[in-house]
C-alpha cells in the first residue's frame, strides 16, 4: 500500500496567529482534511502569545471537534520545567519528562479539567517539545487517554499499553509506504508558507487520512521499530547539527 499522511497542527490556543489560522482552516475544509489539532489547555508560554486572546476560542474548538477533527491534549501550560528529552530524545526540554508520577498526573488532570469545563474531549496526547516519559504514559492511561501522536516508526505501534501514531515529518515528502504525520507550527507563517501548504495539500489530497483511519493499522512494537526509530533520530540530530554549523559559518 502506498504511503498515507496525517496532518497535525500544534500550539493552538487563544493567542495564536488567527489571521493565518483562518486561512489554514479554509484550506483544510476545502480539501476535506481532518487534522490533529494540538490544543494547549491553559497557555502560559509567551512564545505562543502572538495575538490578542480570541474570546471565541473554545467555541471554535468545539466546532472543530464536531467536524470530526482530532483534538489533542497539548500538555497543560506549555511551559518547560525540566531538561529531560524523555522517550523520544529529540529535545532536552520538557513540561513532563523527569517529573514524579504524581506531579505529571496533576498537570494532565489540570489540562483535562479545562477541556471538560469547555465540553471538549481529549482524543490524543501531543507532548510539548516531543518530550514525555513512562510516567507520562501511566498518567495518561489513568485519565483514559490511550493514543500518542509521536515516534519515528513507519506505522502505528502498540507500546507501553498505548497506541503510538508516528510523527516523523514537518512538511510533505514523497514516501513509498508507511503512515506519516506531518506536523506544522503556523504562528510565524506568512503568505508564502500558506501557498506552499495549500500546494502540498492539493498534491497529496488523495493520500491524506484521518487519525481514526491511521490507528486501525497498528502492530506490536518490535525490534525493527526500535532500530528504525533510533536510525531516524540519529539522522534528525545529524541534520540539525549540520544546519547549526552552516548557520554559524554563514554568520562569520
Amino acid at each position: 500500500m502506498s504511503a498515507r499522511f496525517i496532518v497535525r497542527f500544534d500550539d493552538l490556543c487563544p493567542t495564536m496567529n488567527w489571521v493565518v489560522w483562518d486561512q489554514i482552516e479554509t484550506i483544510l475544509a476545502r480539501y476535506n482534511v481532518s487534522p490533529i489539532l494540538a490544543v494547549v489547555p491553559e497557555n502560559r508560554d509567551p512564545y505562543l502569545m502572538v495575538a490578542e486572546p480570541n474570546p471565541n476560542f473554545w467555541n471554535r474548538v468545539r466546532d472543530w471537534q464536531s467536524k470530526g477533527w482530532t483534538i489533542g491534549l497539548h500538555g497543560w501550560q506549555h511551559c518547560y520545567t525540566t531538561f529531560d528529552a524523555g522517550l523520544i530524545g529529540i529535545k532536552a526540554h520538557s513540561e513532563f519528562a523527569g517529573l514524579p508520577l504524581e506531579v505529571q498526573e496533576e498537570k494532565i488532570r489540570n489540562g483535562l479539567n479545562v477541556f471538560e469545563a469547555q465540553n471538549v474531549r481529549a482524543d490524543i496526547w501531543v507532548a510539548p517539545g516531543h518530550s514525555f516519559d513512562q510516567n507520562t504514559l501511566l498518567a495518561l492511561k489513568k485519565n483514559d487517554i490511550h493514543v500518542v501522536s509521536d515516534g519515528y516508526f513507519l506505522k502505528p505501534v502498540n507500546r507501553y499499553g498505548m497506541i503510538w501514531l508516528p510523527q516523523q515529518l514537518w512538511r510533505f515528502r514523497n514516501k513509498p509506504f508507511g503512515i506519516w504525520t506531518v506536523c506544522y507550527h503556523h504562528n510565524a507563517w506568512g503568505q508564502q508558507e500558506l501557498a506552499e501548504f495549500e500546494k502540498d495539500i492539493r498534491s497529496f489530497q488523495t493520500r491524506i487520512i484521518s487519525t481514526s483511519a491511521g490507528i486501525t493499522d497498528s502492530h506490536s512494537y518490535a525490534w525493527t521499530d526500535r532500530l528504525l526509530s533510533r536510525s531516524y533520530l540519529l539522522t534528525l540530530q545529524s541534520l540539525r547539527f549540520l544546519s547549526s554549523v552552516k548557520a554559524a559559518l554563514a554568520s562569520h
